[in-house]
């Protein structure tokens, strides 16, 4: 939503004279996200630019929040919910993906406690979901990244939830990464792992996980936090912002147009 309006904006300033550099610069800010790429298609070829994001924008919020609605249905009596990431209003038209679902459930009186992991390296869970809970009032705890499996597998979760930036048409999904061991984890433990996500992150194009392009971020985030140093600055460092969890561990794939669940 942002990439469109950015693209709209550059139209109105620019008349369209930097249009490619400008729909380049923009696409290539998130590789991995198949939902930014298809917005600037959807502007860039618009008769009306401002008026498609506009379009777009009311789309993700209407889809963000029958998402919810569905994802709460479908987890009907999970009382406590770990996640991954930040998938809120902060992120997301609307309610946002998998938080939007977290929410509702907490609306309906469902809701015990949501396990907010830390989201290594930028700390989305601990900066961005533990403000939106607390917001929204629901009972949270924060835990690092390493501690969610053996919580998963000790019966302290009942459900896995978690939002996408890469659908492919195989079911393969591409996440925050972290998000393959939470699966792995949920599979073992025999509890729901729930994927959920507009219809605009589905590529159909993408045949399998193998072919997302993962994006690759700067040893920088890895060698420190909030900018105190964790590491010797030469530390050799591998910093993929993503991974790819098959389609076999989704246990559901929730959208705006119901539940998928796995074969």
């Amino acid at each position: 939503m942002a990439a469109a309006y950015g693209l709209a904006l550059e139209l109105q300033r620019a008349g369209g004279a930097d249009l490619d550099a400008a729909y380049d610069r923009l696409r290539c800010t998130r590789p991995t996200a198949a939902n930014l790429s298809r917005a600037l298609a959807r502007v860039r070829t618009a008769d009306s630019p401002l008026a498609e994001a506009e379009a777009i924008e009311r789309e993700e919020e209407l889809a963000s929040h029958a998402m919810a609605r569905h994802g709460a249905d479908y987890l009907a009596g999970a009382r406590t919910i770990l996640t991954h990431c930040n998938t809120g209003a902060l992120a997301a038209p609307g309610r946002g993906t998998a938080l939007g679902v977290i929410a509702e459930l907490h609306a309906r009186g469902d809701l015990a406690q949501v396990i907010a992991t830390e989201s290594r390296p930028l700390l989305q869970g601990a900066r961005l979901t533990t403000y939106e809970l607390s917001r929204l009032g629901i009972p949270y705890e924060l835990v690092v990244d390493a501690a969610a499996a053996g919580l998963i597998r000790w019966g302290e979760v009942d459900a896995v939830v978690v939002g996408c930036d890469r659908v492919a048409a195989s079911g393969d999904v591409a996440n925050k990464v972290g998000t393959y061991g939470l699966a792995l984890a949920a599979h073992a433990a025999q509890i729901p792992f729930v994927v959920v996500g507009p219809t605009s992150t589905i590529d159909d194009n993408c045949a399998s996980g193998a072919d997302i392009v993962l994006e690759q971020r700067g040893a920088d985030e890895v060698w420190s936090a909030a900018g105190t140093p964790l590491t010797l600055p030469d530390t050799p460092c591998r910093n993929p912002a993503f991974d790819v969890t098959p389609a076999e561990l989704v246990t559901a794939l929730v959208t705006e147009q119901g539940v998928r669940t796995r074969a």
